[in-house]
C-alpha cells in the first residue's frame, strides 16, 4: 500500500472511493480500511482530514444531501408540465441510486453516525429531505390545479418516500423498472388526482 502518493484534493477522492464502494459492496462493505484501499492511499490519509470514521461519513451524507437541491429546484421547476405521475416517478428514480440507498442503509446501522446527523438537524437524510421535494412539488401542483385543492402533501411525499424505498432496498435483486415504480406512484397518487376532476 503506498504511505507517500500526494492526493491531489484527498476528501473528495475519498468521498468517491466511498461511493463506489457502496455501488459496489453496498454499505456493511464500507470501513476506513476499504475506503483508503479504493482511494490508492495510506489510512492515515482519512485520519488528516476528518477526526474520525463517523465525521468522514457525516460528510459523505452531507455531500449527498446537498445535491438534492438541484433536484428539489428541477423538480419544481417541472410543476405544469408532463404528468404528476410522471414527474414523481422520475424524482424517485433519479434519487434511489445505489449510492442512496447504500447511505441509507448506513445511517440506519451506524448509531453514532445517526446520532451525530441528527445534531445536524437531519432525521434520516436523504429521505427527510427526499420527503420534503416531493411535497413542496405536489403543493405546487396542488396550486396548479392538477392534484385535489386539499390534498395532504405532507403526508403523501414520506408515503411515496416509504414505498419507494422499499423498491430499491434489496440489493440481491435488480433495481425496479420504471413501470413498477410508476405503479406505486398512481397507487399513492390516485385519489388526489382523480379528485381534481371533480
Amino acid at each position: 500500500m503506498p504511505t507517500g502518493v500526494h492526493l491531489r484534493d484527498a476528501r473528495n477522492q475519498l468521498f468517491d472511493a466511498a461511493e463506489r464502494i457502496l455501488r459496489r459492496d453496498g454499505p456493511s462493505a464500507l470501513t476506513s480500511r476499504a475506503v483508503t484501499t479504493e482511494a490508492d492511499c495510506a489510512k492515515g490519509v482519512l485520519h488528516r482530514h476528518f477526526a474520525d470514521f463517523d465525521a468522514f461519513l457525516a460528510e459523505l451524507v452531507q455531500t449527498r444531501v446537498d445535491r438534492l437541491e438541484g433536484r428539489t429546484a428541477a423538480l419544481r421547476g417541472a410543476a405544469g408540465t408532463g404528468t404528476v405521475d410522471g414527474n414523481v416517478t422520475d424524482a424517485l428514480l433519479n434519487l434511489f441510486d445505489p449510492v442512496a440507498v447504500g447511505i441509507v442503509g448506513l445511517v440506519i446501522f451506524r448509531d453514532d453516525l445517526r446520532a451525530r446527523l441528527r445534531q445536524n438537524g437531519h432525521g434520516i437524510p436523504i429521505l427527510t429531505e427526499a420527503a420534503a421535494m416531493i411535497a413542496a412539488y405536489l403543493t405546487d401542483e396542488c396550486e396548479l390545479g392538477r392534484i385535489a385543492a386539499d390534498a395532504d402533501t405532507s403526508a403523501l411525499a414520506p408515503a411515496l418516500i416509504g414505498a419507494g424505498h422499499l423498491l430499491f432496498a434489496d440489493r440481491k435483486t435488480p433495481p425496479p423498472d420504471a413501470s413498477a415504480v410508476k405503479t406505486i406512484v398512481n397507487t399513492v397518487l390516485a385519489d388526489v388526482l382523480q379528485r381534481r376532476l371533480l
